[in-house]
C-alpha cells in the first residue's frame, strides 16, 4: 500500500528565497553537516544549462512528459515560471515523511501555497532567506550565469512576488553580509525540525 499524506510523521523545511540570495550555499552546507537530512530534487520542463546533470540539480523532462505527470497526480506541488514548469514529486517526499525524516524543499510562493493546503502545518517550517535589494541580487545572479533581458525581467517580477511571501515565513534569515550567521540561523531551524521527529 502506498504511503499517504495522512501517514506522515516527519518534517518539511520549506526554503524560499529570491535568486542570488545564497540559498543554494546555505542548503548545501546543511546537507553536508547533517547526513540524515534529505533534499528533494524537483522536476522541470526547462532545458538543461551548461554544467547541469539530470538527477542532480533537477529531473529534466519534456513539457509533454511534465503535463502527463500532472494528469497522473505525480506532483505534490507544481508551478510555472518564465514559461517553464517546476514541480515536487510525491515520490521524492511522502515516503520520507512517513519514515519520520526531515526533508528540505526549495520552492516558490506558488508551490508553498499548495503545500499549505496539503500538509499539516505542525509538520512544516517555512524559511525565507533575504539577502539585500534587487540590484544586489541581480548582480550576484548575473555573475553566476549570463541571462537575457527577458529572463532578467521575469526574475525581477518573481523577486517582487517572492517579497510578498515573507509574512507566511516562520523564520526569516538575513544573508546580506554575514554568511556564518546565516548558516547558524539555518542550523537552528534544522535542529528544531529533527527534534520534532523523535
Amino acid at each position: 500500500m502506498q504511503p499517504t499524506l495522512n501517514d506522515i510523521r516527519g518534517h518539511v523545511v520549506v526554503v524560499m528565497a529570491p535568486m542570488g540570495s545564497g540559498k543554494g550555499t546555505i542548503v548545501t552546507q546543511a546537507l553536508a553537516k547533517y547526513p540524515n537530512l534529505k533534499h528533494t530534487i524537483s522536476c522541470t520542463s526547462r532545458e538543461k544549462r551548461p554544467g547541469e546533470v539530470d538527477g542532480e540539480q533537477y529531473h529534466f523532462v519534456t513539457i509533454e512528459k511534465f503535463n502527463h505527470m500532472i494528469e497522473q497526480g505525480e506532483f505534490l506541488e507544481w508551478a510555472t515560471f518564465a514559461g517553464n514548469k517546476y514541480g515536487t514529486l510525491k515520490s521524492e517526499i511522502v515516503p520520507r515523511l512517513v519514515d519520520c525524516e526531515v526533508v528540505i524543499v526549495e520552492i516558490e510562493l506558488q508551490g508553498v501555497e499548495q503545500l499549505l493546503k496539503l500538509l499539516p502545518r505542525a509538520h512544516m517550517t517555512i524559511v525565507y532567506i533575504e539577502a539585500g535589494g534587487w540590484e544586489i541580487l541581480r548582480a550576484r545572479a548575473c555573475a553566476r550565469a549570463p541571462m537575457s533581458d527577458s529572463e532578467l525581467h521575469a526574475r525581477h517580477e518573481r523577486y517582487l512576488i517572492e517579497q510578498l511571501a515573507k509574512p507566511i515565513a516562520d523564520v526569516i534569515i538575513d544573508n546580506s553580509g554575514d554568511l556564518a550567521y546565516a548558516h547558524t540561523q539555518f542550523d537552528q531551524v534544522i535542529q528544531i525540525a529533527f527534534s520534532k521527529c523523535k
